[in-house]
């Protein structure tokens, strides 16, 4: 049966939306059918086909933010030791790597680091958003890899303070964007998938909760004004907890209907 689209009512469109969302559809699946019929209407009006364009103010669902990405440790280990140390920019990569592995450091944060902001104490200075600067701890595997880096450095000149810690072959300070592009070239080397400075740093704060650190340390060692940005490392760990549990809980309804599927046995 034909329906005229004059007869269409924002009331109408909404009815829909909450049928769809009853039935269990995807948020993006239901925010794709808002933007097709918004456009649809959006046409109608502009071709002099209806009156009004009725859906003008509807609002599709909120998408949540998907969780970040994180690598396993066995994979965060394979990304920053995967640079040959023998070929040129390997003992910098290698470090960087670390670095970035070892303090959550944004890649803002690590392009900024000059030599005279890494502490011998196991400290590291780094310079944050909105100029704010913290001390956060760096590890001994991260510093002697910065350290055979930039012994490996030819010296035309003594060394400044406020000289950049990572160089690029110019001898100038690294971009964010160069960095970007080191990480996602080592990760497709690995696995095919593209990591970026980011993964790592989402990696380090989720491996830290899972050793069980305390969510306001690793909020200072981040960096984040609040500790609400901060826990979304907690949904990371859950989520992460529960795919542990639906892979080996006998009784985990993903686990019983998969072990069906494989042998055509109904769960007891």
């Amino acid at each position: 049966m034909a329906v005229d689209p004059a007869s269409i009512t924002i009331d109408a469109v909404r009815a829909y939306l909450q049928w769809l969302d009853q039935k269990r559809e995807k948020r993006t699946t239901i925010a794709r059918k808002v933007a097709c019929l918004r456009s649809f209407y959006r046409c109608l009006f502009r071709e002099g086909i209806v009156g009004h364009d009725p859906l003008e103010d509807l609002r599709g669902p909120k998408q949540g933010k998907p969780l970040p990405r994180v690598l396993t440790k066995d994979e965060a280990v394979a990304l920053v030791t995967c640079p040959d140390v023998r070929q040129p920019f390997g003992l910098r990569d290698r470090a960087i790597l670390e670095t970035l592995y070892s303090t959550g450091a944004r890649v803002s944060e690590l392009v900024s680091l000059n030599t005279d902001d890494l502490a011998s104490t196991g400290l590291v200075r780094l310079k944050g958003k909105g100029r704010r600067e913290r001390i956060v701890p760096i590890g001994q595997v991260a510093v002697e890899a910065i350290r055979a880096y930039r012994e490996s450095l030819p010296r035309a000149s003594p060394p400044g303070h406020h000289d950049p810690m990572f160089m690029n072959h110019r001898g100038g300070r690294l971009t964010s964007r160069s960095v970007a592009r080191m990480v996602a070239r080592y990760s497709d080397r690995l696995t095919g998938g593209s990591a970026s400075p980011h993964t790592l740093r989402h990696s380090f704060a989720t491996h830290l909760l899972d050793e069980g650190a305390d969510l306001r340390a690793i909020q200072e060692m981040l960096g984040h004004a609040s500790l609400g940005t901060t826990q979304k490392y907690t949904h990371v760990a859950m989520a992460q907890l529960l795919a542990v549990y639906d892979q080996s809980h006998p009784r985990a309804g993903r686990m019983t209907s998969g072990r069906a599927a494989r042998t055509g046995k109904r769960p007891a």
